[in-house]
C-alpha cells in the first residue's frame, strides 16, 4: 500500500509539473530555459516537479489587472462643469 501511494504521489507530482511547465509563459521561468526545464521534469520523479515547483516558475505571473477608473458623480466631473 506504501509503495503504490508514493508511486501515486510521484505520477501526479509529474502531471502537475508538466502542465504547470506547458502553462508557463517563458517570461516567467527562472533559473533554466523553458525548454531545459522538461528533461528535469521527466527524469528525476520526485526531485524533478519539487525543483519546478519551488524554484522553476515565477508565482507572480503577469501583470496585475488594472484598476478601474473611479465614477464621478456630475457636480465632481469637470467636463460636465466646464458646460455649464
Amino acid at each position: 500500500m506504501g509503495k503504490a501511494l508514493l508511486v501515486v504521489v510521484a505520477v501526479a507530482l509529474l502531471i502537475y509539473a508538466f502542465f504547470d511547465l506547458l502553462a508557463t509563459p517563458k517570461r516567467d521561468v527562472r533559473l533554466l530555459p523553458k525548454l531545459a526545464w522538461f528533461p528535469v521534469i521527466v527524469l528525476a520523479p520526485f526531485i524533478g516537479p519539487l525543483l519546478w515547483v519551488f524554484l522553476g516558475a515565477s508565482r507572480q505571473r503577469g501583470t496585475p489587472p488594472p484598476r478601474r477608473p473611479r465614477r464621478l458623480g456630475p457636480d465632481d466631473d469637470p467636463d460636465y462643469l466646464r458646460g455649464l
